[in-house]
């Protein structure tokens, strides 16, 4: 195995938490009140069903930032918050871009590139990865994902176009994700597959904590996944 390439919403970054706290910050000074925990499930909510307009051919590829902003108008609209500014709406659209991470992923990360080589392999698009690299303090040796397949995962061109761009066979290459869905597709794509449990994911007991798929590795956690290819 030459390459790891990894889910990134969810699998390396909180992004419950840190879109909760970015909404808040960005609409509790207009008088809006919420609970912020369930304005970022309900905007997550929205995330495969736009995705599947694109997968179905309903709407042509776009970048992820274009279906945040869509879904955000959608949430704000369904809770009647139509007065939020556009300034206001680009800022909270870009709280994707500055989600914080996983607390043992930094070190994890540092490990496991003295091994393999490293890339997101997420439905982000490339400057969405860089700024949340770069926000974290994360060094990829590439940028893979849908923006070079032009598709959203669980399509397999992405994740075989991911393999293909780190110069790697999709048998030398291993998923990371903490979803079940994501690794099955992967594995039908004739990637390799490493599950990592991430059972507070959605709130509290709310994510994954065992796949729920056959998989070649399953961690704790990223360190544990370092543990386990002896890094």
């Amino acid at each position: 195995m030459k390459a790891l390439v990894f889910d990134v919403f969810g699998t390396l970054v909180d992004w419950r938490h840190s879109i909760a706290y970015q909404a808040e910050r960005d609409l509790s000074p207009l008088g809006l009140h919420t609970d912020w925990h369930a304005f970022a499930d309900a905007w997550r909510n929205e995330y495969q069903p736009a995705m599947e307009k694109v997968r179905s051919g309903q709407r042509q590829f776009c970048k992820l930032d274009v279906l945040h902003r869509d879904n955000l108008d959608t949430v704000l609209s369904r809770l009647g918050w139509n007065s939020v500014d556009e300034a206001t709406r680009t800022k909270l659209t870009l709280a994707w871009h500055t989600l914080e991470a996983w607390p043992e992923v930094n070190q994890a990360l540092i490990r496991l590139r003295k091994k393999f080589l490293l890339a997101p392999c997420s439905n982000g698009h490339i400057a969405l990865m860089v700024n949340l690299a770069r926000h974290n303090g994360w060094h990829w040796d590439a940028i893979t994902g849908a923006e070079i397949a032009h598709d959203y995962k669980p399509q397999a061109v992405v994740y075989q176009a991911s393999a293909e761009a780190l110069g790697c066979t999709w048998q030398d290459t291993s998923m990371v994700a903490a979803h079940s869905g994501d690794l099955a597709a992967a594995k039908e794509s004739g990637l390799r597959t490493a599950f990592i449990a991430r059972p507070d994911e959605c709130g509290p007991g709310l994510g994954e904590s065992k796949a729920t798929t056959p998989v070649d590795f399953e961690a704790l956690d990223l360190n544990h996944l370092a543990d386990i290819l002896e890094c």
